[in-house]
C-alpha cells in the first residue's frame, strides 16, 4: 500500500482564446502555468515519490515532467487519466459560447453534474476510471508516494469517490490549477491535505496549507 497518493490538477494552460481543450492536441502550459508546475515539484520534493503517472494530454504531461525533474522518477502515461469526455463534446468552442451553441448544457453541468442526459460518459464513470487507476497504483507501489496528474473534474470526481463523498458536490472546493489533493489509502481513503501553488512551497510546512480531516468536496465553474 502506497504511503500517500497525490492527485494533481495540471497547471494553467496557454489558452488565450479560452477554448474548451478536451482531447485536442497541443495546449501547453502558460508561463504562469509553468511556474505553478515548478512550485508543485518543489512542494512534493521532500516526499518519497516512487511513481508519477499522467494523463496523455500535453498540459498534464508538462506538469508531470516538472514534478519529475525534482523527484528523478520517470513520467508514465495512463490513458484512463484523460479528461472527462464531456469536454470533447464542447471541444474547440470558447467557454463563453457554450450556452449559446449547446443550450442548457452548461447550466445542467453546473446544477446537476452527476446526471447529464447529453453525454455518454457520466460523472460516475469518470470517478470510477480514475479511482480505479489510483487503487491499482496503490497496490503496485507498496512503499513510497504515488503522483497522479490529471484534469480538474477527473481529479475531483476520483477524490469524492475514494473518500466516500457524493458526486453531486463536484463544484464545491474544486482543485485549481496545480492543486495537489493528498489521500492516504486504506480500507477507507482519507484526505490528508489540499494544497495550491499559492500556498506553502514545501510538503508538510504549515503556512496556509489547508488540512482536510473529513472527506469534502472541492472552486471553479468549468472543467479543464
Amino acid at each position: 500500500m502506497a504511503a500517500l497518493v497525490h492527485l494533481v490538477h495540471h497547471a494553467e494552460v496557454d489558452n488565450p482564446d479560452h477554448l474548451v481543450c478536451g482531447s485536442l492536441p497541443g495546449f501547453d502550459l502558460s508561463p504562469h502555468g509553468l511556474e505553478q508546475a515548478r512550485r508543485v515539484g518543489r512542494y512534493l520534493g521532500p516526499r518519497p515519490v516512487v511513481a508519477i503517472w499522467s494523463s496523455p494530454q500535453q498540459r498534464s504531461l508538462r506538469t508531470a515532467e516538472e514534478i519529475a525533474s525534482r523527484s528523478g522518477v520517470p513520467v508514465r502515461v495512463h490513458p484512463e487519466l484523460t479528461d472527462w469526455a464531456l469536454t470533447d463534446r464542447w471541444m474547440g468552442h470558447p467557454w463563453n459560447m457554450i450556452s449559446t451553441r449547446f443550450p442548457g448544457e452548461i447550466e445542467a453541468y453546473l446544477d446537476h453534474p452527476a446526471s447529464l442526459g447529453f453525454v455518454e460518459e457520466q460523472l460516475s464513470d469518470v470517478a470510477e476510471r480514475v479511482a480505479s487507476v489510483a487503487r491499482a497504483l496503490d497496490q503496485e507501489h507498496p512503499h513510497g508516494d504515488v503522483v497522479i496528474v490529471s484534469h480538474q473534474d477527473a481529479v475531483q470526481a476520483a477524490r469524492l469517490l475514494l473518500t466516500g463523498a457524493t458526486l453531486a458536490t463536484l463544484h464545491d472546493r474544486r482543485p485549481g490549477h496545480g492543486a495537489v489533493v493528498t489521500l492516504r489509502p486504506g480500507p477507507t481513503w482519507r484526505e490528508e491535505t489540499s494544497w495550491e501553488p499559492g500556498d506553502t512551497p514545501r510538503f508538510g510546512e504549515r503556512s496556509d496549507l489547508r488540512v482536510v480531516t473529513t472527506s469534502g468536496s472541492p472552486d471553479g465553474p468549468t472543467p479543464a
